[in-house]
């Protein structure tokens, strides 16, 4: 059906929840059931009419067989000539309830459930945790693996949405069923409830057994396939440095103990299914022929009719059904249960580094930046990597950053950008506490060109604005030109035939060479044009000609600007007001390039190494 109206009707239940809402700003809960809670509350208006339909549906289902009893009944006890015009009005019943009540029930409860929770629910809590999850801080990404990361926000979605309509089904389908029948079994006759009693005695036993130890099996595959997940994903995105070392039977061997572990975990599910499910067969045959063998005996009696014997028969095999159905979905629930459980403990963890309620927009008017009795270490077992700094940069002035690796040059200009939270004492720009401040106005003044370029796998264009849609067509055209990008642009095609500034760049930038990506993350600082500049080795990776007239543009750049350059080639700052030397996170020497090549200290002894002595 795709007529107008019909779309209609599927656009009107697809709107009823709106996935995309601003979610609370509160950590998603860490306990399993205050997790699902925190989720299912915010449709629970949905899920309620949810119940409601499905337990008239149950109903429905349940009245059929009592509908054939009857219709049996009139068979055996009325004249063939009179049975519809003595039942008419119960036949008419009848079949209002099977052509129209049934239908208009069942499209109702597939219009919830398929339209309005399946699709929205899962892309809710995706996009909710995911939202949570790119205001971890940098630390959050580095303990872990982006893939598994990745693979636990996009699984946690689908798990619990399936659970919980798995549970709303399941609860009705034992409710109605076993209740309808205890029912109708004492309205034929007490004994035929007998068989049944003892059947659902046994089949809740067998539930209170077995559900713990699915729950157990279920996390436990749950963490192996994460594992082996992660696993995966780290080996791909590093396929350049697996092939380029040549030891392809080592990391074959990782990947087949992960892939062996997940399979065994999984085996051991499966035999717990199988062991479960011959069980409930043989429950199910004893059911069935006690509850058939005794239906024909209460009938031999003249207690019952032939319509109650059609009425326990098709309830005791239709509960057969279900109970094997009911296994099934209590497998899934707690598979779905152990994914959610895994997915808690990485979603489920507090943000380290907040916006304070009272932060602030940063507001750079000359570009000061002062570090304040500084001390930081990476965990609390580390050694200080920056201990009892302390510096003032002016506006507008422009600094160097020297030592030797591990000095703690990059770190500096981590917790300038508040990528990482101070043990102790503060960062001001322009008399403002960087933590005072929100995080998007604080990165948003300052510019960063980093020797590790990261390009994400979308186009140029997109890499070069971060998806600032003001950029005109002529600034970035100038940008392009004094970036040098022009020289590649055009030679860039991706797998779709795109060309220049709309070809995608592939993962981390991998379509492009080192120096192509940065002219990219020059020109993207260009367009930026933020009143503060952090270089981290800006020119490494390009050619000298190029470098030399980037270098010149660099120049025009960090005209009016407060720079801070962190350089492992010392000539390309020898031209910065200053120079600060720092060793073991600590400020060891400062001055010019001359003053310091006249102390005979640190810089003196690297500058040095790198010219062997023949530069002055």
């Amino acid at each position: 059906m795709s007529d107008g109206k019909s779309f209609s009707i599927f656009s009107y239940f697809e709107k009823i929840i709106d996935p995309f809402k601003d979610p609370s700003e509160e950590i998603p809960p860490g306990k399993l059931s205050e997790f699902y809670f925190h989720y299912l509350r915010q449709i629970w208006i949905v899920l309620f009419i949810l119940l409601i339909v499905g337990l008239f549906v149950a109903l429905v289902e349940v009245a059929l067989f009592k509908y054939i009893a009857k219709i049996i009944d009139m068979a055996q006890t009325t004249n063939p000539r009179d049975i519809f015009k003595n039942n008419i009005k119960q036949l008419a019943i009848m079949a209002s309830v099977i052509v129209i009540a049934r239908p208009l029930l069942f499209g109702l409860h597939n219009l919830l459930t398929h339209q309005t929770i399946t699709a929205n629910l899962s892309a809710m809590i995706r996009w909710q945790n995911h939202k949570y999850i790119l205001k971890q801080s940098v630390n959050f990404f580095h303990n872990d693996l982006a893939g598994r990361i990745a693979n636990r926000v996009i699984q946690t979605g689908g798990a619990l949405r399936d659970s919980s309509l798995q549970m709303i089904e399941a609860i009705w389908h034992i409710l109605i069923y076993a209740g309808s029948a205890m029912f109708l079994f004492l309205q034929a006759d007490w004994h035929l409830i007998l068989p049944l009693t003892l059947w659902m005695i046994i089949y809740i036993l067998m539930l209170f057994y077995y559900i713990p130890k699915i729950r157990s099996m279920a996390i436990s595959s749950s963490e192996a396939r994460s594992k082996l997940m992660g696993l995966i994903v780290d080996c791909y995105t590093n396929i350049i440095t697996l092939k380029l070392f040549s030891n392809s039977n080592k990391e074959e061997g990782y990947g087949k103990e992960a892939i062996e572990m997940q399979m065994h975990k999984h085996q051991s599910v499966l035999r717990l299914i199988t062991e479960i499910d011959t069980l409930l067969t043989f429950i199910n045959g004893i059911l069935i022929a006690s509850t058939t063998g005794l239906s024909l005996w209460l009938w031999s009696n003249g207690i019952i009719s032939i319509g109650s014997i059609t009425l326990a028969t098709g309830l005791v095999i239709r509960i057969n059904n279900m109970s094997s159905w009911i296994i099934w979905v209590v497998n899934s629930i707690f598979e779905n249960l152990g994914i959610v459980q895994d997915g808690i403990e990485t979603i489920s963890k507090p943000v380290e580094i907040k916006n304070k309620e009272s932060a602030k927009i940063l507001n750079v008017t000359s570009g000061s930046i002062k570090f304040e009795s500084v001390e930081f270490k990476y965990n609390k077992n580390s050694n200080d990597v920056i201990s009892s700094f302390n510096l003032i940069v002016k506006p507008k002035e422009k600094i160097g950053i020297v030592g030797p690796s591990g000095a703690g040059k990059s770190t500096i200009m981590n917790l300038l950008l508040r990528l990482y939270e101070l043990d102790s004492g503060k960062i001001y720009i322009d008399d403002q506490d960087i933590s005072s401040v929100t995080q998007e106005s604080l990165r948003a003044k300052i510019g960063v060109v980093t020797q590790d370029i990261s390009l994400l796998n979308r186009s140029i264009k997109d890499n070069l604005t971060c998806g600032d849609d003001s950029v005109s067509n002529n600034h970035l055209q100038e940008v392009l030109n004094k970036s040098k990008m022009n020289e590649f642009l055009m030679n860039v095609v991706d797998h779709k035939g795109f060309i220049g500034l709309n070809a995608t760049v592939g993962e981390r930038g991998v379509k492009l060479s080192g120096g192509q990506k940065q002219r990219v993350a020059i020109a993207r600082v260009l367009l930026k044009n933020a009143p503060i500049l952090l270089l981290d080795e800006a020119t490494s990776a390009l050619d000298s000609e190029i470098e030399s007239i980037i270098q010149e543009n660099l120049e025009s750049i960090m005209h009016g600007k407060t720079v801070i350059t962190i350089a492992h080639r010392l000539s390309t700052i020898i031209r910065m007001d200053r120079l600060i030397v720092i060793e073991k996170g600590k400020i060891i020497e400062t001055g010019t390039h001359k003053e310091l090549i006249s102390r005979n200290g640190l810089y003196k002894t690297l500058w040095d190494h790198q010219t062997g002595g023949f530069i002055k």
